[in-house]
């Protein structure tokens, strides 16, 4: 795996002299392109990390206050920005895309701004502007004297890809073709309802995309098509739809008005089919890829994560529709076809939907020879299979979980669960249920929960309230988990959190005659159209006093063994502090959406938390080695590399976040060791 990377950091540094090439790169937003968030460098070490220091900050401008989840959502106010790119080294520059989706170039050794490209987008139609990251692709076949020979891909919100020159930030043509537009062949729909904001992947000369729809909208949203195109004549190569293979085989699930279930052998689509070509070729409703991609070029495979079919939390009108999503499907990479598929989720009614980037590994036992892949999810298993065939490399159990939805809707049976490793959402030892600051808003708690239902991970949505443990936002997130190929070692953050849910048959969906909340907190009410309910959404199952009801630690850090499959060590990670007043900082492990990123010498780095740090944690045994103060809270990841003079530094984009409440930013930051 190493090899691999030094082989891609070679490629992307061809431009470069050998006394200018990077001793250590980072190429893509993942690191690899099967991810892994890893680095050769080794100037920082376990022993000298204590001495990072601010190298230099850079500051874009774009960033906004307004309303967010935390403080509320009914001032009237635009959402506030929310920074979750993560950089990636060109040459001798970083490029990272701001909210805003303006992609920015800055000298990686010293954070001066070299250029920036400003698309011209309406960013009103978006609720929550944002961009994840930028990748990059050299044209072996080009010659070009103007620079675009060496491409910035850049994925913007109203779903174009676009290529920048990497050395001017001048716009660049894909052949003929200005650009890469998702909007062609799918049905009509609001600007906000299809958006790109993950960074496409790139195999060969093949660019492969999916995108994002906006969820609880509608059964109708757009399609989530994954395509291919060619970088050299910006023309569409395959694609592929996530539509059961075979859907006549699949069972009919009807639900009689005493909500018991009764299955036919045969079955039709739940979606509406779209024709073959012309403007709406791709059919609607089906599920999604939102996430980061991976390739495998060796084995000419793409690696897609799949979201859920919209809405999230009623099924009832799928019919069997869903047999892709919530999974890890394998790709080909020259067509488009289906070589396996892993689901994680069965009749996703959670919103678990794959979050993250499948991250690929391999290790040697003896003889043999693992090819692997690590999928982490929302409900905090992370599941570990063989990548040629999909298979688990651990056995994974089919367990009964609670039974019985709303009229309409029905519930698998099973849900797979992996044998090893643990669920990282179950920490051991004995927690109670309940928690609070003071004893008042602990019983305020208990009386929600009492209220509501709650049958473990996989509680159904209900008339009366749910509630999620995990939530939406996991378990694991987008963030994704990183790998030490040396030490065979799998590093994964986990937010340990929960939301309330409830359904709401459709002729109470006004706001005339909608019921009174049943928990604390802001919340979301979702059309969900294209059902007979709409859903009404907490951001958080907490307190009068906005804290948690669920006892902390609300975040930790956890590094699993990938030979045995054993969880070696479980941390908290982060702090009550910037959530909490003083004195109630020392509450340790804070809720946390990032991703964590190792080095060869042994470090993990990882912010992600609301206590607005960058830390550094021994990857062998989790202990925390060096935290540095941001200006804010950072979702993207942090990324490390050193230069051709030895020096190392790692670097992060501390820009807060609406969906957590923290402060809107525009701060990219490097460190680096003292003098």
């Amino acid at each position: 795996m190493l090899l691999a990377w030094i082989v891609a950091s070679f490629i992307y540094s061809v431009h470069l002299s050998a006394s200018e090439a990077p001793l250590a790169d980072w190429p893509l937003p993942g690191g690899q392109a099967g991810g892994g968030h890893y680095s050769p460098a080794s100037a920082i070490t376990p022993k000298n990390v204590g001495t990072l220091e601010k190298a230099w900050v850079h500051r874009s401008g774009d960033f906004r206050k307004g309303a967010n989840f935390r403080d509320g959502l009914e001032s009237g106010l635009p959402l506030q920005s929310s920074w979750q790119a993560t950089p990636i080294l060109v040459g001798e520059n970083l490029i990272i895309c701001t909210p805003f989706n303006t992609i920015v170039a800055v000298a990686a050794a010293t954070g001066e701004e070299q250029w920036r490209y400003a698309p011209d987008i309406d960013l009103d139609s978006y609720a929550m502007p944002r961009c994840r990251g930028v990748t990059q692709w050299q044209n072996p076949a080009s010659t070009d004297a103007h620079g675009c020979s060496h491409l910035v891909l850049a994925p913007l919100m109203d779903a174009r890809v676009i290529g920048l020159s990497a050395d001017t930030g001048k716009r660049c043509l894909f052949g003929a073709a200005e650009q890469i537009d998702l909007r062609e062949g799918l049905t009509p729909h609001a600007p906000g309802d299809y958006m790109l904001n993950t960074p496409p992947a790139v195999l060969g000369n093949l660019l492969i995309t999916g995108a994002a729809v906006a969820d609880n909208i509608s059964t109708d949203v757009p399609s989530g098509v994954v395509r291919a195109y060619d970088l050299t004549t910006g023309q569409l190569v395959w694609d592929w739809e996530p539509i059961p293979p075979t859907l006549t085989e699949l069972p009919t699930i009807e639900i009689d008005a005493g909500g018991s279930e009764t299955r036919e052998a045969k079955a039709t689509s739940a979606l509406r089919p779209a024709p073959d070509s012309g403007p709406e070729k791709y059919a609607p409703g089906t599920t999604n890829v939102w996430s980061y991609i991976s390739v495998d070029d060796q084995l000419n495979r793409v690696y897609v994560p799949t979201g859920n079919m919209s809405p999230d939390y009623f099924g009832g009108q799928r019919n069997g529709a869903d047999f892709y999503s919530s999974a890890v499907v394998a790709l080909d990479g020259s067509s488009g076809e289906v070589i396996w598929h892993y689901q994680t989720v069965h009749h996703d009614i959670w919103d678990f939907d794959v979050p993250a980037q499948p991250t690929l590994f391999e290790y040697t036992v003896g003889a043999t020879t693992v090819r692997g892949l690590a999928q982490v999810t929302k409900q905090g298993y992370v599941f570990l299979l063989d990548r040629l065939t999909g298979e688990p490399l651990f056995p994974v159990l089919e367990q009964a979980v609670p039974q019985g939805t709303v009229p309409g809707d029905y519930t698998a049976p099973t849900q797979p669960v992996p044998s090893k490793p643990r669920s990282l959402l179950e920490i051991p030892g004995e927690r109670d249920a309940i928690w609070g600051f003071t004893p008042w808003d602990r019983n305020a708690c208990a009386d929600v929960l009492e209220a509501l239902r709650y049958e473990g991970p996989f509680t159904p949505a209900s008339l009366q309230g749910s509630l999620h443990m995990p939530s939406a936002f996991g378990g694991q997130n987008w963030g994704g988990p990183a790998i030490d190929p040396d030490r065979n070692i799998l590093v994964v953050n986990t937010q340990h959190l929960g939301t309330v849910v409830q359904l709401i048959p459709r002729t109470q969906c006004s706001p005339e005659t909608a019921p009174e909340p049943v928990a604390h907190g802001p919340f979301l009410d979702e059309p969900s159209k294209g059902t007979p309910y709409c859903d009404r959404r907490w951001l958080g199952f907490v307190s009068p006093l906005g804290a948690p009801c669920t006892p902390p630690p609300w975040g930790t850090l956890a590094g699993i063994d990938l030979v045995t499959g054993e969880v070696k060590w479980q941390v908290p990670l982060g702090t009550s502090r910037d959530m909490a007043p003083f004195p109630f900082w020392y509450i340790k492990g804070s809720p946390n959406i990032g991703g964590p990123v190792t080095t060869a010498s042994g470090l993990t780095f990882i912010a992600a938390t609301t206590d607005r740090f960058l830390r550094a944690f021994a990857t062998d045994t989790g202990e925390e080695l060096w935290k540095g103060r941001l200006p804010t809270t950072a979702h993207g990841l942090p990324i490390t590399y050193q230069l051709a003079n030895g020096e190392q530094f790692v670097v992060v984009a501390a820009g807060g976040h609406a969906a957590l409440g923290t402060p809107p930013g525009d701060h990219l930051i490097a460190f680096k060791l003292k003098q």
